[in-house]
C-alpha cells in the first residue's frame, strides 16, 4: 500500500469514528448535548441583550418618551358647563318660583396651536355651554371664550387669556398612509395627558358618523371619552388629525381622527369670520349601480350653480375638478374643499355620452 493509499485509509477512519461517537453521544449523553445547545442559546441572548443596550436601539425607546415631552405640554383639558332645565325647573317657573339650576359638565382634550391661546378641540365637547375653563400642563386653570365652531366637522376654536405658551405644529394629513405610528394624548376620563401607542389603521373612512361632510383617520390607538379634541401625532409630534370619540356605535378599540387638513383648513375660517362657508351646487343625488362609476342627479334647485350650469335630473356626475367620483359622500367633500365662487368642470355622461360642463360654485346657505 503506498502512502497516499495509507492516508486516504486513516481519514475514512477518523471520519467513520467521529460518525459513531457522535450517533453514540446523541444516544448515551442526551443532557449533554442539550446543556451544549442551551448554552448556545443563552450565548444568542447575551448578544440580543447587548445589541439591545446600544445606542442606535435605545434611542428607538426614548422616542416615545420625547414625543410625551414634546406634545404634552401643548395637550389642555377642556371643561364645559351647560344649564339643564328640569322639570322641576319648569314646575318652579310655573309658579313664580327661582328655579333650583342644574348643571351639566362635558370634559374633553384641545391642543394650543397659537402662543397666545388659541386652541382647537371638538364642537361637541363645548356646544351649547355657558362656560369654558382649560387646565393648562402646568397647572394653571382659565376661563376660555368661543371664538366660533363648526358643527358639521364636529370642531371648535377657544382662546384663554395667556400668552408665550408652547404650541403644536400642523402636519399634512394627505400624506398619512396605512400602517404608519401615531400617537394620541388626551385627557381619558379625566386623567390627564394619557398618551397611547398604535398605527394608523386606514385613511379616508367615511360613513362612520351621518354628516356628508366628515371623513377620518383609523387608528387603533386607544381613543376613550375625553380624549375628543386632543391631538393624534405622528412620529416627528405633528399633528395628523383632532381625535374625536364617537358615541352611538360599538367601535370598541377603534379609534377616529379628523384629519389635519381639514381641521387645519376649518380652524382658519373659524379664526376668520366666526363659523365655516361650504360650496353648493343645489342638486340632490343618489348612488349609482354598483357596476357604474358616478352619482346619479335626482333632483335640481331652480335657480342654483348646478341649474344655471346645465345639470339635469338623471345626469350622471363621474368627475368633480378631474377626479373621480364614486359616491356622493366623495363630491360632497370635494364640493367643502373648493373656495366659493370658483369654476370647476363637472364631468357628465347624459344619453350615453360623456361631456364637460362648467359650474360656479356658490354659497351654501347658511
Amino acid at each position: 500500500m503506498t502512502l497516499d493509499e495509507r492516508r486516504a485509509a486513516n481519514q475514512r477512519t477518523l471520519l467513520l469514528l467521529s460518525g459513531l461517537l457522535g450517533l453514540i453521544g446523541l444516544i448515551a449523553f442526551p443532557s449533554l448535548m442539550g446543556r451544549v445547545q442551551y448554552a448556545r442559546t443563552r450565548a444568542e441572548l447575551a448578544a440580543i441583550r447587548d445589541a439591545a443596550s446600544r445606542a442606535e436601539l435605545r434611542s428607538v425607546g426614548k422616542m416615545f418618551t420625547t414625543l410625551a415631552r414634546i406634545v404634552g405640554p401643548t395637550v389642555v383639558n377642556v371643561t364645559s358647563k351647560r344649564r339643564i332645565t328640569t322639570m322641576a325647573d319648569e314646575i318652579a317657573a310655573l309658579r313664580g318660583l327661582p328655579a333650583a339650576g342644574t348643571t351639566a359638565e362635558e370634559v374633553g382634550s384641545g391642543v394650543i396651536v397659537e402662543a397666545d391661546g388659541v386652541i382647537v378641540t371638538n364642537y361637541h365637547v363645548v356646544a351649547n355651554s355657558q362656560e369654558v375653563d382649560v387646565a393648562l400642563a402646568d397647572g394653571r386653570r382659565l376661563p376660555a371664550r368661543l371664538l366660533g365652531a363648526d358643527p358639521a366637522s364636529d370642531l371648535a376654536l377657544v382662546k384663554i387669556d395667556a400668552t408665550g405658551l408652547p404650541t403644536a405644529t400642523w402636519g399634512d394629513s394627505d400624506t398619512v398612509e396605512t400602517g404608519e405610528m401615531v400617537w394620541a394624548i388626551g385627557n381619558p376620563f379625566g386623567l390627564d395627558r394619557t398618551i397611547t401607542y398604535g398605527i394608523v389603521s386606514a385613511v379616508g373612512r367615511k360613513g362612520v358618523v351621518d354628516s356628508p361632510y366628515q371623513e377620518f383617520l383609523q387608528t387603533d390607538a386607544s381613543i376613550n371619552p375625553g380624549n375628543s379634541g386632543g391631538p393624534l401625532v405622528d412620529v416627528h409630534g405633528r399633528i395628523m388629525g383632532i381625535t374625536t370619540a364617537i358615541v352611538g356605535k360599538d367601535y370598541s378599540g377603534i379609534g377616529f381622527a379628523i384629519p389635519s387638513n381639514t381641521a387645519r383648513r376649518v380652524c382658519a375660517e373659524i379664526a376668520e369670520d366666526g363659523y365655516v362657508e361650504r360650496g353648493y351646487l343645489g342638486m340632490a343625488l343618489k348612488s349609482s349601480p354598483p357596476d357604474v362609476l358616478g352619482v346619479i342627479v335626482t333632483a335640481v334647485e331652480p335657480g342654483s350653480p348646478a341649474a344655471l350650469a346645465g345639470i339635469e335630473p338623471g345626469d350622471l356626475i363621474v368627475s368633480f375638478d378631474g377626479e373621480p367620483i364614486a359616491e356622493p359622500a366623495g363630491l360632497v367633500l370635494h364640493l367643502t374643499r373648493t373656495p366659493i365662487g370658483e369654476r370647476v368642470p363637472l364631468g357628465v355622461v347624459r344619453g350615453g355620452r360623456e361631456e364637460a360642463v362648467t359650474v360656479q360654485v356658490g354659497r351654501r346657505p347658511r
